[in-house]
């Protein structure tokens, strides 16, 4: 069985490039790899600008797993998410093929390579607590969380509603809900988890750049045609960075300039967020610098981590 390469890191950091250069360098040694996405926001079809989705030249020259498989209406769990993901590493192992998860969302990632398990969910129960959560906001909802259990309720924020209508779920269909992250182990074999990290004043610059290019290759018209599909009807595009402060625009609610800046700041808070979020899993060499990886010697430290008699080429 091979090993699992996992890349993270934050927005910006260089991840799928360097993902696509080791996959077509360990296709020309003979050893044929896939990239396997750990992006929630990568599996909507449509929201490519805005995501930096990796381009369809790209995704021709090396195989992509779990892009484009969503409506923007729709929504997934991160146990669905979880359950696909393991699927196209099993999938890609049984071929002989390395799998390399590239990940941008970290409780997702986190999702595909531990030992995660969910409480109950029912869909019904879920769409009575998201309308309950549009109608009245997230207040009431965190009032009774914390008259059902307290202690659950002490690890969710007020405002967060989404993982308030989780907890709420959770409690109605199997009686308990657990706001804590389990330990550090990993569900899957022989994982070697690479981050990439960057100076701040580099990572700054880099989203800075990312988002002025996303509007000059049309994210507004992106974000319009995306609304005539029903945009605004799912419950987690919308809310997207980028997205969101395009749809404000459009309602009159940001200047161009305004969301253009708000979503430089707020991709900046998130980037930090994950960076905040990896730093406490001991188990990821981080490869720090601000220039582009050498896709040798990643290769080179994936495989050395490996061990002896698991290196393949």
């Amino acid at each position: 069985m091979s090993g699992v390469l996992v890349l993270l890191g934050p927005t910006a950091a260089g991840k799928s490039d360097l993902a696509v250069e080791l996959a077509l360098r360990w296709r020309d040694q003979g050893q044929p790899a896939e990239i396997v996405s750990a992006d929630s926001m990568l599996v909507y079809r449509g929201m490519d600008i805005g995501t930096a989705k990796p381009s369809l030249a790209l995704r021709q020259r090396v195989r992509h797993h779990l892009i484009d498989i969503m409506e923007v209406t729709e929504t997934a769990s991160v146990a669905e998410f979880q359950a696909w993901a393991r699927a196209a590493i099993a999938d890609c192992q049984s071929r002989g093929v390395w799998p390399i998860v590239v990940g941008g969302s970290a409780l997702y990632l986190r999702a595909v390579i531990d030992r995660f398990d969910f409480p109950g969910a029912d869909p019904a129960v879920r769409a009575g607590l998201e309308a309950e959560l549009a109608a009245l906001g997230p207040l009431p909802l965190h009032r009774r969380l914390v008259e059902l259990d307290p202690v659950a309720a002490a690890g969710v924020q007020p405002g967060n509603g989404r993982r308030l209508v989780r907890a709420l779920e959770a409690i109605a269909v199997s009686g308990s809900y657990r706001s804590t992250l389990p330990e550090f182990t990993y569900a899957l074999d022989s994982v070697v988890q690479i981050g990439l990290d960057l100076t701040r004043p580099e990572l700054d610059r880099r989203i800075a750049e990312r988002v002025d290019r996303m509007w000059r290759d049309g994210l507004v018209d992106e974000v319009e045609g995306l609304l005539r599909r029903g945009l605004e009807l799912g419950p987690t595009a919308a809310r997207a960075i980028g997205y969101r402060q395009v749809i404000d625009r459009l309602a009159g609610r940001l200047s161009d300039q305004e969301a253009r800046q708000q979503t430089i700041v707020r991709t900046r808070r998130f980037a930090r967020r994950q960076l905040s979020w990896w730093r406490r899993d001991p188990r990821i060499e981080w490869l720090t610098g601000d220039r582009p990886l050498d896709p040798g010697a990643v290769a080179s430290l994936f495989q050395d981590r490996l061990g002896p008699g698991r290196r393949g080429v």
